[in-house]
C-alpha cells in the first residue's frame, strides 16, 4: 500500500485524523488521488489507513487504525454502526443524520434519511470516486427507496470537485411533506435546502420555543419558518419571520398553512429590518438569530466577529425590558466562548444588561468526535434582558 510518512508534531500523533500538507515529511508509492494509503511515523510504525488527496490542503484523512480498504463491506459495516449508534437517542428513526462524516469514520460522508429518501454528500474525493458504492450501501442499511445525490456543496471545490444534484438510486422524488420535530414541512430533495433540512437544530427549535408563550416573537433568517412555527405553536402572541432568500418565503407561508399557524412573514436582510424596526420604536419579547456562517475559515474571523456584534447589538435594541434572546453560530472557527463574549459587547454597547439561561449544540445525531474538534461547530446561547440595576 502506497503512504506517507509524517513529520514529529503532526497533529495525528495527537489523536486527530487529519494529515495537512505540511506535515507530511515523504511520500512513497506514489498514491493517486482518491486512493487509500498508510500513514507512518518517522520509525515506520503504522498509524493507520487514510483517504489521498495530493492537491488539497488536508493531504490525508485517517478512517482506520488498522489496514483498511475501501470496499462495500466496509461501508455496509460503517453505516450499520451510526445507524445502531443513533437508536440509541430519542431521535425519530425516519428523519434524522444517519452519518455525520468523520464522526461516524466516514470523512466526507454525509447521509440524512427523511422516510424512504436518503439524501447523500461525498464531500472529500474519495468518497466521491465510491459514491454509488455508498449509496447502494444506504439503500441496504436504511431499506429506503431512494438515494438523492445533493453534492452542490461549496466546499467541494476545496478537493477539486464538480457540483452534482441527483438520483443515484432509485427513482426521481416528488414534494413530500415530512414531520420534523412535530411540524410539517414540504421538502423538495432536488431544488431545496442542501440535504432536504436543516436537521442539526432539531433539538432546538421546540427549546427555544418553549419560552414562547404570551411573547411577540422575531425569527430572523427564518429559513424555512422552523423557529416561528414552533414559537406559534407554543403559544406565542404573534411571530414575524424575516427571511432574505426569495425562494423561502413562499415555503414559510405554505408551512405555516400547514401547521394552521399565524406568522408575518417578511423578505427583507435581517440587518436592514433590524435598523429599521428600531427607528421604528419596535420592541420584541424573544428574538431568535440563526445565521448562516460568518465565516468557513480562520482568516476572516475578525471580519465575522465584527458581524455578529453589529447583529447582536441590533437585537439588544429591540428586546423589551426583561426579554430573552436565543443565538446562535454555526461557524466552527468561533467558539463557543469567543461567541458569547461578541454578544456581551453588544449588549454592553447597546446599554443592556443580560443573563445567560440556556447553552444550545447540535442535535444528537451530529455528534462529536473529542478528537476532531472541526465536527462540533453550532453553539447557541439564550439570553434574558435585565433592567437597568
Amino acid at each position: 500500500m502506497p503512504g506517507i510518512i509524517i513529520r514529529p508534531r503532526a497533529r495525528i500523533l495527537h489523536g486527530h485524523d487529519w494529515v495537512y500538507g505540511t506535515e507530511v515529511l515523504k511520500t512513497f508509492g506514489n498514491p493517486e488521488n482518491g486512493s487509500v494509503i498508510s500513514v507512518k511515523d518517522g520509525r515506520d510504525r503504522l498509524l493507520g489507513s487514510a483517504i489521498y488527496h495530493g492537491g488539497s490542503q488536508i493531504v490525508a484523512r485517517r478512517f482506520s487504525y488498522q489496514r483498511q480498504d475501501l470496499d462495500f463491506d466496509f461501508f455496509r459495516r460503517r453505516i450499520e454502526r451510526a445507524q445502531l449508534f443513533r437508536d440509541c437517542w430519542s431521535i425519530d428513526p425516519e428523519v434524522r443524520r444517519v452519518v455525520w462524516s468523520e464522526s461516524d469514520g466516514l470523512p466526507g460522508v454525509i447521509v440524512d434519511r427523511y422516510g424512504s429518501v436518503a439524501t447523500l454528500q461525498t464531500l472529500t474525493m474519495a468518497m466521491d470516486q465510491r459514491r454509488e458504492m455508498i449509496a447502494q450501501a444506504v439503500s441496504d442499511v436504511l431499506s429506503v427507496t431512494t438515494v438523492i445525490e445533493r453534492n452542490d456543496s461549496s466546499s467541494r471545490k476545496l478537493e477539486g470537485l464538480e457540483s452534482r444534484v441527483g438520483v443515484l438510486l432509485g427513482k426521481e422524488p416528488q414534494e413530500e411533506i415530512v414531520t420534523i420535530a412535530g411540524m410539517k414541512f414540504v421538502l423538495d430533495f432536488l431544488g431545496g435546502q442542501k440535504t432536504g433540512f436543516y436537521l442539526d437544530q432539531v433539538a432546538s427549535y421546540n427549546a427555544v420555543a418553549s419560552w414562547a408563550s404570551g411573547r411577540r416573537v422575531l425569527d430572523c433568517f427564518s429559513n424555512q419558518g422552523a423557529f416561528a412555527i414552533a414559537c406559534a405553536r407554543s403559544g406565542a402572541t404573534a411571530v414575524t419571520a424575516v427571511e432574505s432568500g426569495v425562494q423561502n418565503l413562499p415555503r414559510i407561508e405554505k408551512h405555516a398553512i400547514l401547521n394552521e399557524v399565524q406568522l408575518k412573514v417578511v423578505g427583507a436582510d435581517v440587518f436592514d429590518f433590524l435598523n429599521n424596526a428600531a427607528r421604528r420604536g419596535e420592541e420584541y419579547d424573544l428574538i431568535i438569530l440563526d445565521p448562516p456562517p460568518f465565516t468557513k475559515t480562520r482568516k476572516n474571523l475578525k471580519e465575522a466577529l465584527r458581524g455578529y456584534r453589529e447583529l447582536h447589538f441590533k437585537a439588544a435594541q429591540l428586546l423589551s425590558k426583561d426579554g430573552l434572546l436565543a443565538t446562535f453560530s454555526c461557524s466552527h472557527h468561533v467558539s463557543g466562548e469567543v461567541f458569547h463574549e461578541s454578544v456581551a459587547e453588544a449588549f454592553h454597547e447597546a446599554r443592556r444588561s443580560a443573563r445567560k439561561l440556556v447553552t444550545f449544540s447540535q442535535s444528537p445525531d451530529h455528534p462529536i468526535a473529542i478528537n476532531i474538534p472541526e465536527t462540533e461547530y453550532l453553539k447557541g446561547f439564550l439570553y434574558q434582558a435585565v433592567a437597568s440595576f
